[in-house]
């Protein structure tokens, strides 16, 4: 994966962080049969997303490569909006 992640995937990673997701929900909200926009598909190649389970009751987590890319990105974004410390 490129050093730069597009705001689509970190809002991907971030949504399936945020709860308990399924395979078919992760289908239905981010699916796509639109070559441009292959999000989903990435991800798994990428290696930052995982299926795990049966097809009835399979979840969607994200790797320990995605959850590294997602923790960065919320750390940049703290140092970002902290105030400056007086010392």
């Amino acid at each position: 994966m490129s050093e730069s992640v597009s705001v689509l995937m970190l809002e991907l990673l971030s949504w399936i962080s945020s709860g308990r997701r399924t395979y078919d929900e992760a289908m239905e909200a981010w699916g796509s049969h639109c070559p441009r926009q292959t999000i989903w598909e990435d991800a798994l190649i990428d290696g930052l997303i995982q299926v795990a389970g049966t097809p009835c009751q399979s979840e969607v987590t994200l790797t320990a490569q995605g959850r590294a890319i997602l923790d960065e990105k919320n750390n940049r974004k703290s140092t970002q909006t902290d105030p400056p410390s007086r010392t």
